[in-house]
């Protein structure tokens, strides 16, 4: 469809078909000037009249116009690379008829993307989440959005710790397309278990056995950040942008993601998808929870009162290598919107699927995962550490905008695996400081890196018996006290795991005694603890050896990965150095 209509006082050649829909300006002979191009994929929605939605929606009646509504990316430099906002421009037509014609041939469009596109959503809110502004952002920014889009949503503001979680184990989901939630990493860590655990459920699988291979989840998670850390959303997007996710939802973006699962013996303790971290990560955790009342300040605090504290911790590491002709954690790549490697490794990872339909239903005799493999050799390092990471992800976040391991690949099945052995206080420093800026923080002689499937921590024979009581009580003390997000207090698994062990050793009595002994202690304790604990996606595991292993693509966020920014500046069309990947806008 084609015709000549006013934007403002300017005559444009508006264009649509079943890829584009642009607009060029024309000048008085006629001829074109500068053009405007949106893939119909990326239009969000049309509205007759003269329309806006944020901040607040406005309508003006009027029989010759009509509002086209779109993903516009961030235009100058200063922008964020991934930051996304509303495009907005108003149409004159010649006539009501023409104006009607236009409206019906858009929405035709948009209708024909439909199948791509959620339809019906289970939103939850987490209202006491960082700044605890969950409910208000969802409001005025997220909902109106959808609203526009036509995509229905279900929404629960939670009251209680596990909430979302239990709904999506427990409810009917049938008929909605994805879940979402508007809050922080706690929040999507609870989705997370959900839809994990209801999809294996579903699958007759058991999520305690390490060694089988669960079903990947059809149903795509999505996150409209609202948290003190929203780690996960930076990460897959590169952004943290109320707007920019909600669009990422509303066009049904579908970014696979590999998950990690943590194991004690024969059973599941936690999944992870950023940080599994033992060493400074882990005590800057525990210490954080005794400060819960100076909000995400704590982090600062407890940082600073961790590196002082100089620790480090006796362990033996195993770990089965991933293939280094694939990629390397050292290969100075980025994981990008339409990875290389991560498109390969789907391929790899379900060879006998298309890959272009992987949000379809499997068999597990479609899997070809490494636990259905043979495993290989494991790798062992015995040593003192000052801290052991794995990560599936770069783990970035606006602090650390490349993150602990820049190189590290969102969906190839693989996890980095990070250790920091023993060092003075100035290079532990030094390591810290360069996830601050562009340097490279394995370049270090006491930092080393590895691509792996699976990782194996245990403590050195006898170690596991020599934690005292006192150091034990201590992390109770740190975790019982913890405040979850609705604000009143819970037990998570870790906690009541903790609890029995105080109460079947009798240790409930002395819990004033020993109160004020650590008080007084401070950080001028002359014994250091012998064991640290395990930070997992921002909770406390309850168990120190541990078995990890890399699920690959096992969920789908409403995400498409980091764009790279040199696809985020407006161009002309024709220009050479486009290729393609321009969103054009005036």
């Amino acid at each position: 469809m084609e015709s000549v209509l006013r934007v403002g006082k300017k005559r444009y050649r508006v264009i649509l078909n079943g890829i584009h829909f642009s607009w060029t300006e024309l000048d008085k002979k006629n001829r074109d000037k500068k053009t405007v191009s949106v893939p119909v994929s990326e239009l969000i929605g049309v509205e007759k009249g003269r329309v806006e939605i944020l901040p607040q929606k406005k309508v003006e009646e009027s029989e010759q116009h009509f509002t086209v509504f779109s993903v516009m990316r961030g235009s100058c430099r200063s922008s964020p690379s991934g930051l996304w906002s509303v495009g907005r421009t108003e149409f004159y037509c010649s006539s009501r008829d023409h104006r009607d014609h236009w409206v019906t041939q858009l929405k035709t469009a948009l209708a024909a993307k439909s199948g791509m596109r959620p339809q019906r959503l289970l939103v939850f809110i987490n209202p006491y989440g960082g700044k605890k502004k969950g409910v208000q952002i969802y409001r005025t920014l997220a909902s109106p959005l959808l609203e526009l889009a036509g995509i229905s949503a279900h929404v629960v503001v939670t009251e209680r710790a596990n909430q979302a979680r239990d709904h999506i184990l427990k409810k009917e989901l049938t008929g909605f397309d994805g879940v979402v939630c508007v809050g922080g990493d706690g929040m999507f860590s609870e989705l997370l278990h959900g839809v994990i655990g209801r999809t294996q459920q579903e699958a007759g699988l058991s999520e305690h056995d390490p060694t089988v291979t669960l079903q990947p989840c059809n149903l795509h998670i999505g996150i409209i950040p609202a948290g003190s850390t929203d780690c996960v959303c930076f990460a897959t997007v590169g952004v943290n942008d109320p707007v920019t996710s909600t669009l990422h939802i509303i066009i049904g973006d579908s970014q696979p993601l590999d998950v990690c699962s943590v194991h004690h013996q024969s059973t599941l303790v936690r999944y992870s998808v950023s940080l599994v971290g033992y060493g400074f990560y882990g005590d800057v955790l525990a210490e954080s929870e005794k400060h819960r009342w100076m909000g995400p300040l704590r982090y600062d605090y407890s940082g600073c009162v961790t590196y002082l504290s100089n620790r480090s911790y006796s362990g033996t590491v195993q770990f089965l290598p991933a293939d280094p002709q694939v990629s390397s954690p050292r290969d100075n790549t980025r994981c990008l919107s339409g990875c290389r490697v991560c498109s390969e490794s789907t391929e790899r990872l379900f060879p006998q699927s298309d890959a272009s339909s992987h949000t379809s239903s499997y068999s597990p005799s479609q899997y070809s995962q490494d636990s259905s493999q043979s495993e290989g050799d494991w790798v062992s390092i015995e040593g003192r550490f000052k801290c052991v990471s794995l990560t599936c992800m770069s783990s970035s976040c606006p602090r650390s905008p490349l993150g602990l391991s820049p190189a590290a690949h969102l969906a190839d099945g693989t996890g980095d695996l990070i250790l920091v052995r023993e060092t003075h206080a100035l290079g532990f420093l030094k390591y810290l400081h360069r996830h601050t800026n562009t340097e490279d923080q394995f370049d270090l002689p006491f930092v080393e890196v590895h691509r792996v499937r699976a990782v194996k921590f245990s403590l050195p024979p006898g170690e596991e018996d020599s934690e005292d009581e006192e150091d034990e009580e201590k992390q109770i003390e740190g975790w019982e006290s913890k405040t979850e997000t609705d604000g009143s207090t819970h037990k998570s698994m870790s906690q009541q795991h903790l609890a029995e062990k105080r109460d079947e050793r009798g240790m409930g009595d002395d819990k004033k005694k020993k109160k004020k002994s650590d008080f007084l202690c401070g950080l001028c304790c002359s014994r250091a603890p012998s064991v640290s604990v395990w930070n997992c996606d921002g909770e406390i595991l309850p168990f120190t050896e541990i078995l990890c292993r890399v699920h690959g693509q096992l969920v789908r966020l409403f995400a498409r990965g980091i764009e790279d920014g040199a696809g985020s500046r407006n161009c002309r069309v024709g220009n050479r150095k486009c290729k393609g990947r321009c969103v054009l806008h005036t």
